[in-house]
């Protein structure tokens, strides 16, 4: 399992192998054995009656109920943690096994695993540097880095060769919009205990999916400070689901901010806009906010992470998203695009996009809402 099942497919499927001269998969699995192979699935059948399959962690949902034995979580720190968490039951059902490799991208979800195996009975963690493998002299380490250099420059080449050579995972993530900023939060220490006060009202930001999970943050806010009290995500489920998730939580809300797409949208089967759809599920006073630019929502976040305290075990997926969101690399013109890569991180940063953008203009509360301080 590879981040994404296209890449998967690239890297290993239909990837030829250099010194055989042929398809990894042929190398790897002789047609001899094999009983048959479907292309379309990526998925092998031996005459043995076991399988061998390619997939994705942007589809880890597909691969539910076939009851692997087996897992090799390939290039771990870009996947989508739940694929783990999903799978996992199903590992410990079959008394299966899991293998988890990758560069460090912070100090995320990987990391976090990598820190537990370290100590956790049944585990093993291993962290080899280049200085442990021998694999390249420092003369060529340092050709590489300049050759980095010359296409991001010195700050970009040490960030990468820190991360990719010498698996540091505090090194800044190459292209990311926050990881400095959340790097910053856990230097300072707020990134901690944050429980949520009665007292104060809750406000949350939402980024609404079609196909694709929904996203929704928690705020109190207290004098100038923004305390992060939860974050949600979820998919494949009905919009009853995401009301039923906010009255369980019993918060007293103050208001909620939608994405501009929650007005002219459809959500399930009835002709419903989204907000009219959640104003009748009992999600009010809500707010759908005007059409922005993405640059300026990411600008509105950058101004408001400063300013907020994250509750740690509760916030933990929506703080990976934040860490790991980043740029698109464009390989041929050899520069970040002004456009963010979307894959799983692009769900919880999408909706503290919503929620930053909502605080910062007071016009822009929820009618019935009197918030304490407007970020600005």
């Amino acid at each position: 399992m590879l981040p994404a099942a296209n890449q998967a497919r690239k890297a290993i499927w239909t990837a030829v192998d250099s010194i055989a001269g042929i398809k990894r998969i042929d190398w790897a699995f002789p047609l001899e054995i094999r009983e048959s192979t479907n292309d379309q699935e990526m998925l092998i059948r031996f005459k043995n009656g076991s399988t061998w399959q390619v997939a994705g962690s942007d589809n880890y949902q597909g691969i539910i109920g076939s009851g692997p034995f087996g897992i090799v979580f390939s290039e771990y720190p870009l996947s989508d943690p739940n694929s783990r968490l999903f799978l996992d039951p199903i590992l410990q059902e079959n008394g299966g096994w899991a293998i988890f490799n990758g560069t460090p991208r912070g100090r995320n979800h990987f990391h976090a695993l990598y820190e537990m195996g370290r100590t956790e009975l049944g585990w093993f963690s291993e962290l080899l540097t280049v200085k442990d493998t021998g694999v390249f002299t420092p003369e060529q380490l340092e050709k590489i880095r300049r050759e980095i250099a010359r296409e991001r420059g010195d700050d970009e080449a040490t960030n990468i060769i820190n991360q990719e050579y010498y698996c540091n995972f505090d090194a800044a993530i190459p292209g990311s919009y926050y990881g400095k900023l959340i790097a910053k939060a856990e230097a300072e220490g707020r990134i901690t205990s944050v429980p949520h006060d009665p007292r104060l009202p809750v406000i949350t930001g939402w980024d609404l999916g079609v196909g694709d999970p929904t996203a929704i943050w928690f705020i109190q806010q207290r004098r100038f400070d923004v305390n992060v009290i939860d974050y949600y995500e979820n998919s494949g489920v009905g919009v009853d689901h995401y009301a039923r998730v906010l009255k369980e939580r019993s918060y007293n809300y103050e208001g909620h901010y939608l994405p501009h797409d929650a007005d002219d949208r459809e959500w399930g089967n009835n002709a419903s806009s989204r907000i009219e759809t959640l104003k009748s599920l009992g999600v009010k006073p809500a707010r759908v906010l005007p059409r922005s630019s993405v640059d300026d929502g990411i600008n509105a976040v950058r101004v408001l992470l400063p300013r907020c305290n994250f509750d740690k075990v509760k916030c933990e997926r929506g703080l990976d998203c934040l860490r790991q969101y980043q740029k698109i690399w464009d390989d041929k013109l050899k520069v970040f695009a002004n456009t963010p890569r979307h894959d799983w991180t692009s769900h919880g940063s999408d909706a503290m996009r919503t929620l930053a953008q909502g605080l910062k203009n007071p016009s822009q509360i929820p009618p019935g809402g009197r918030p304490r301080y407007a970020i600005t």
